[in-house]
């Protein structure tokens, strides 16, 4: 945003008059008091053709959404964390079919959940280990512990010896070890389960690198793509553009739930989240889909080759995602939509019953925020907020919609 001058939408295939139907849309979610604001941010052939905000970054301050406000980006972490991994696959330290064992000996001879309850939980031999491509498409077998679909997610939420990355205290091969004695809920390869793969992939990162995860992940990935603001914690000097965290409260009501002064992102963590821990901003992650959509290469520095690029945001799964065990996920159902190697990737619009391009590929995170990139069109959206889950409301099929249809040439 403070990053790229605006254009004139028509300058880049856009009409501006469709495009501001997606200012009318942003008044209207804030104005019904449903979310504190957005920051909607379109780019297309590299240039920026709209970057609107609107409504509250913190409520109780009375501070408005500026473009350089600070977002929890929660799962918007994990394509940076997955182009982490393959900066190290690059320099030939794995291949995707290894097992993760290899470099994490808990991770041999995994079991699965075959049935039983809490008390009692029947298991099976893996039929195979995880491998890093399981990790990258989640398809590993492991879960998460908010899902709550089996007994496996409650090992997960135990109060004492659960897995926690967001709020644990102690540090990520801790976490990682504790979860490798908790049975698979599937087959590894088998079924698509949305899951803490990518936390592990955090750990991988620092075991092949020999580097703190965190420090890999801002100095190796986010400095040289110039995404200055992105970071596992907020520090001091930009404490005043951090945004507050909402949840959905009875009636559409905000409830505050992390306010921007009290947070735990204002000092550093011992154990970083690789599957979301980070903030940024609108311009940070405009450069991150910048950077991918030139094939991993932004500004004279290339942190990926084009055909790494080219593998991670094509479909690994036999089918959709609705195949693969899960039709459903957070407010998008997943007819005709696949998952790459820490994407997910539009396979057939009309299945999904959604404007898009096949090969389009995107994410989003708990706190509502998401974000597209479109190779075919050459186009980029970012959408910021702060509300959770991100299940509430369906804005991001919405503005899916607002800013596809704007697209004129």
């Amino acid at each position: 945003m403070d990053t790229l001058p605006l254009v004139s939408p028509e300058q880049v295939g856009l009409s501006a008059a469709r495009l501001a139907r997606v200012s009318d849309w942003m008044k209207a979610w804030v104005d019904s008091g449903k979310l504190p604001g957005l920051l909607v941010a379109v780019m297309r052939r590299g240039e920026l053709a709209f970057a609107e905000t609107y409504g509250k970054a913190d409520v109780e301050r009375n501070k408005p959404v500026r473009p350089d406000t600070i977002y929890r980006i929660y799962s918007m972490t994990k394509p940076l964390t997955s182009t982490a991994i393959m900066m190290l696959y690059e320099e030939g330290r794995f291949q995707l079919d290894d097992p993760i064992s290899r470099f994490i000996p808990a991770f041999a001879n995994p079991r699965v959940y075959a049935g039983g309850s809490r008390g009692k939980i029947d298991t099976v031999p893996a039929e195979r280990e995880i491998n890093f491509r399981d990790l990258l498409s989640h398809t590993s077998g492991l879960t998460y512990g908010f899902m709550e679909s089996n007994p496996v997610d409650a090992l997960y939420r135990a109060k004492e010896g659960g897995v926690d990355f967001q709020m644990d205290k102690t540090s990520l091969k801790t976490v990682v070890e504790r979860l490798a004695t908790f049975p698979l809920i599937a087959q590894p390869g088998k079924a698509w389960n949305y899951s803490v793969s990518t936390d592990v992939l955090g750990y991988l990162v620092e075991v092949i690198s020999g580097q703190p995860f965190e420090k890999f992940l801002v100095e190796k990935v986010a400095r040289p793509l110039g995404m200055v603001d992105t970071d596992f914690h907020v520090p001091q000097a930009k404490h005043d553009r951090f945004s507050a965290n909402y949840a959905a409260g009875p009636g559409g009501k905000l409830d505050l739930i992390d306010d921007p002064g009290k947070s735990r992102y204002l000092a550093p963590r011992t154990l970083n989240s690789g599957g979301g821990g980070l903030v940024s901003t609108a311009s940070d992650y405009l450069r991150f889909c910048k950077f991918m959509l030139n094939k991993g290469e932004l500004d004279g520095v290339r942190l990926l080759g084009k055909k790494t690029v080219e593998l991670m945001t094509m479909n690994h799964l036999g089918g959709d995602m609705a195949d693969m065990g899960m039709p459903r996920f957070s407010e998008s159902p997943y007819y005709g939509i696949g998952f790459g190697l820490g994407f997910s990737v539009m396979i057939d619009p009309a299945k999904a019953q959604i404007l898009g391009t096949p090969g389009e590929y995107a994410w989003g995170g708990a706190a509502s925020t998401a974000f597209w990139c479109d190779p075919a069109e050459d186009m980029a959206v970012v959408m910021l907020t702060q509300l959770m889950p991100s299940s509430t409301y369906p804005i991001r099929r919405e503005l899916r919609v607002l800013t596809y249809q704007a697209i004129v040439d």
